[in-house]
């Protein structure tokens, strides 16, 4: 059973952050922003929001560092590694501390390989979509105001840079995806360097990226898994 909670927090938190990053990634490419160097405070909203949208297609992969943060019921796990967005729904998860493990999913199945205790835990692309935010997104026209049913400045939600915008976006039929808001913070360079969800049980899932890197070079067996021969493999439905 905590293999299982693990994998479907996991899951849920990863698969809301892919939509999130595949624009992040362009935005540097959107048509009508200001330049990297320049704060992006003075954008109307709701034009930010649609170049976001628009930018979707200049990117073909992300990198980046991340240090990962779950809080519930006063207790605090963190997580670091290195992850790797791509098109096409894929995404890598290498989690180096405080334990090695793998969440990665590719255009048929959603894994998360946990070594130390010989277990790989699977699911099926389509399984997942019907709880979580759909993988359907990433393969065509990103539109963000499909998740979300409205978006707010939020520059007093944590303490950032005067240059960096803080947005947060409300999704359509919160109780049915389990989170109640997501919040992005944007620096000059139109990065996201940090992003929360907040989860309908109050409990929160936070993201801090560093050293991101645009378009590097990804391959398919990035987005592979074979584990070694004795690998406890569990199914779920």
């Amino acid at each position: 059973m905590r293999e299982k909670s693990q994998f479907n927090r996991q899951a849920a938190g990863l698969r809301l952050l892919i939509v999130l990053c595949v624009a992040w990634g362009g935005l540097a490419m959107a048509v009508g922003l200001p330049p990297a160097s320049a704060s992006t405070s003075g954008v109307p909203l709701d034009q930010f929001i649609s170049e976001v949208q628009k930018s979707y297609h200049g990117v073909r992969a992300i990198r980046a560092d991340f240090t990962q943060t779950y809080d519930s019921g006063g207790a605090s796990r963190v997580e670091s590694g290195t992850v790797i967005f791509a098109r096409g729904g894929r995404m890598r998860w290498d989690y180096r501390k405080p334990e090695k493990k793998v969440f990665l999913s590719n255009k048929k199945e959603v894994l998360l390989y946990l070594p130390e205790q010989g277990q790989l835990n699977r699911s099926s692309v389509k399984e997942s979509e019907d709880y979580r935010i759909p993988f359907r997104l990433l393969l065509s026209r990103l539109d963000l105001r499909k998740v979300f049913s409205k978006f707010e400045d939020a520059g007093s939600e944590f303490h950032h840079p005067p240059e960096d915008r803080v947005v947060i976006a409300y999704p359509k039929h919160a109780e049915k995806l389990g989170y109640k808001h997501v919040v992005m913070e944007f620096d000059p360079q139109m990065d996201i360097k940090r992003l929360v969800i907040v989860y309908t049980n109050d409990s929160t899932m936070r993201f801090k990226f560093n050293d991101i890197r645009r378009n590097p070079k990804v391959t398919a067996s990035m987005f592979e898994l074979t584990p070694p021969p004795g690998t406890q493999v569990i199914n779920h439905e």
